[in-house]
């Protein structure tokens, strides 16, 4: 008699990729939201990126944060900010390493906002991922007109 082999749920690509978005935005400095973002090309990980102070720049959580003290709303005002999103890092990451992102999926644990979403096109994003929205209609206006796939994925639950 054949002894049966239990086989272990694996996670499909899309709960891969988000559960590792998941564990880079514990990197975050942001004391508002805590966001992860990869590039992924050929089911590989190109770049990651969490939000937070630019190197070298005094973290929010030392300086207190701009936004909550001006009472910025969520998906508005995103100048008024010291850090940078996680999409943001993701791609100058690619910059500053020489890797090509052009055709590659953005996995992020939440919508880019316009801004972000202005230079994931020009970078050449195909795709995007992600567990949650994130109130900026702009930027799924912008997606729909550069023809870029966009697909909200709920996170795999333990």
């Amino acid at each position: 008699m054949k002894k049966k082999i239990r086989k272990k749920k694996r996670p499909d690509w899309d709960e891969y990729f988000l559960g590792i978005a998941r564990l880079v935005s514990e990197r975050s400095t942001c004391l508002r939201r805590n966001v992860g973002a990869l590039i992924v090309k050929n089911r590989r990980i190109l770049t990651t990126g969490y939000n937070g102070t630019p190197s070298g720049i005094t973290h929010c959580e030392v300086t207190g944060c701009l936004r909550e003290k001006l009472k910025v709303p969520s998906g508005e005002r995103h100048e008024l900010c010291r850090g940078l999103h996680a999409e943001q890092n993701a791609i100058i990451q690619a910059a500053l390493y020489g890797v090509d992102i052009g055709g590659g999926t953005l996995y992020c644990t939440n919508q880019p906002c316009s801004i972000c979403a202005k230079m994931l096109i020009n970078a050449g994003i195909k795709e995007i991922v992600m567990e949650s929205g994130y109130p900026d209609q702009m930027a799924r206006e912008f997606f729909d007109e550069a023809g870029i796939l966009v697909r909200t994925v709920a996170g795999r639950k333990k």
